[in-house]
């Protein structure tokens, strides 16, 4: 049965995270959740009423089961609640045209009291990205969150609170089925969640998926099965893969088990196959790789406030007569030079030859007759309006960060680069630099680019790092500091093997495509020649990288959009 709904429009579904769940995925988590046909069922942010369609046919076939029929059982109502009106009257009817009781609530979920009564919570919560999930929408959803006792960042989505509030509807031992954002495995906000989730159920299960769920859809998914409201904590996850949607039904329930250490710690690593994963925690707890922190800190760069005005190409200098002193030697926007292991002092020539922004407008003391011209030039464009600039007394002076030791590539389409700073340059905030702590940096500032050229470091970037926009992979100063590098004393002893490899490596890395082969010329010499790792296992994290970043990829290459129920 279709009932029309004249005030609802695409726009305004998408507005509030209004997207529909294929019925299989449905079918699927009301199975697994509804285990008697007395079980009471709610489906919070229920919109065309999916979920409790599916429940109602998990009833029927449960009260066939045991040998009766509806009429011999007290009748179930089954519960919903959307906050738009007319869906929340077509879900009713959709309902009850199918035989069943209904009762959908009209409202804002955050605002409905837990009642801690039902045995199964099932649905596709919205999913409304934080830039668009603001004002009074954000506060009732953190306070919500707050009653469990999570507290929330203001950079969470939608889906965060809402998993937390959909749990206290629970009584104790019940189920909770919700198809959520792959974001839970991997973003930073989540970690309340993660952690909230272990702590208050007895058993929780991951199915993931190798196939995008919502065609044309960006966001990859994942069912949240959690058992036991109550009684936790679970001390481990249970992982389900598969293919698609249409793959559920005709698997085992569990492939294997993951323990989260710590359990708020981004979940990424249970996409690894079993083989990379044990490979991965043994190399972990090795002592031979350490983090990136150990060797130094990591910080951002500079922050211009507007970078085509600060940033200058030599030429352009000269030509408004800025003095040297006023002038620092740049690595340019961006971080397309620095996919080699060096940026040395003839790479920043060569760049300068070519009119690329190699000079930071940067006057010390007070400025000359040339750069205040520049300076009057820059308010004339209302540059010192920017925010960063407005903040800053004088707005034209842009905070020193000094040059560093390494340049780290924090927005990647393959992998994170390390990459010596030989030039002296200071970086803008599109790149990070990393401080090698003294007694580390004659042996780091060469080695330690060319040794984290190892499918462990570019496996541990996609673990650390984050999915950004396009297919991008993201990695903050705190992340990169949680980065899987060599060890100081495994590339001291392996010091003579890596300087051999190092033109091959260079080279490859010069190539089109060549991060493959160098990081596999760099695996042979450490991680099976030094540490004495079987090749069948390197190939695993090697294959494991590639299933990560494809990962990544296909959800770059999809149009951008939301997913619910």
């Amino acid at each position: 049965m279709t009932l029309g709904l004249t005030s609802d429009t695409a726009q305004a579904r998408k507005a509030r995270g209004a997207f529909f769940t294929p019925p299989e995925l449905c079918s699927y988590v009301a199975d697994w959740a509804i285990r008697s046909a007395s079980d009471e069922v709610l489906e919070p942010s229920c919109g065309q009423a999916a979920f409790l369609l599916a429940a109602g046919e998990r009833l029927d076939a449960l009260t066939a089961l045991a040998g009766e029929t509806r009429s011999g059982l007290p009748r179930i109502e089954l519960h919903g609640v959307e906050l738009h009106r007319d869906s929340a009257r077509q879900a009713e009817a959709l309902v009850r045209s199918a035989g069943y009781q209904a009762r959908v609530l009209t409202g804002d979920f955050f605002l409905v009291p837990p009642t801690g009564r039902y045995d199964a919570v099932i649905g596709n919560p919205p999913y409304v990205r934080y830039q668009d999930f603001a004002g009074e929408a954000r506060s009732r959803s953190r306070e919500a969150a707050l009653r469990a006792g999570v507290l929330l960042t203001r950079l969470a989505s939608s889906w965060a609170a809402f998993t937390v509030h959909s749990a206290l509807f629970l009584r104790p031992g019940g189920r909770l089925g919700l198809v959520l954002p792959a974001e839970l495995l991997s973003v930073n906000y989540a970690a309340e969640v993660r952690r909230f989730l272990m702590q208050r159920f007895a058993r929780v299960r991951l199915a993931l998926f190798t196939e995008r769920v919502f065609p044309g859809v960006q966001e990859e998914v994942v069912l949240l099965l959690a058992d036991g409201y109550g009684q936790g904590p679970a001390d481990h996850c249970e992982l389900q893969q598969v293919r698609g949607a249409a793959d559920l039904a005709g698997v085992a329930p569990l492939i294997r088990t993951w323990k989260p250490d710590p359990v708020e710690g981004k979940w990424t690593r249970s996409l690894l196959s079993t083989t990379a994963l044990e490979t991965h925690l043994a190399v972990e707890r090795s002592g031979y790789f350490t983090t990136l922190q150990s060797w130094g800190e990591t910080t951002l760069g500079m922050v211009t406030g507007n970078n085509k005005y600060f940033a200058l190409p030599a030429d352009r200098a000269g030509e408004l007569g800025l003095r040297r002193d006023e002038l620092l030697p740049l690595s340019p926007p961006g971080s397309r030079h620095l996919r080699n292991l060096t940026y040395p002092v003839a790479a920043h020539q060569q760049l300068t030859s070519t009119g690329s922004s190699t000079v930071l407008f940067r006057p010390t003391g007070q400025p000359s007759h040339a750069a205040s011209r520049y300076i009057r030039a820059g308010e004339r464009l209302g540059v010192h309006t920017a925010y960063k600039c407005r903040v800053r007394s004088p707005w034209w002076r842009v905070p020193l960060v000094a040059p560093c030791d390494v340049l780290l590539t924090y927005m990647n389409a393959d992998s994170p680069r390390l990459c010596a700073n030989h030039a002296g340059a200071h970086h803008l905030n599109s790149v990070h630099g990393v401080y090698l702590r003294p007694e580390l940096r004659e042996l780091g500032i060469d080695l330690l680019p060319l040794g984290a050229l190892t499918s462990m470091t570019l496996l541990s970037a996609e673990t650390v790092g984050r999915a950004y926009g396009g297919g991008m992979l993201k990695l903050e100063p705190k992340e990169a500091d949680r980065l899987a590098v060599p060890e100081p004393g495994v590339l001291r002893d392996a010091r003579t093997a890596l300087a051999a490899i190092r033109p091959q490596v260079a080279a490859r890395l010069s190539s089109p495509g060549g991060l493959t082969e160098a990081v596999a010329l760099v695996d042979d010499i450490l991680l099976i020649g030094e540490l004495g790792i079987a090749a069948s296992e390197v190939k695993s994290l090697r294959d494991a990288h590639a299933e990560l970043a494809a990962r990544r990829a296909a959800r770059g290459g999809a149009s951008r959009a939301l997913v619910r129920t």
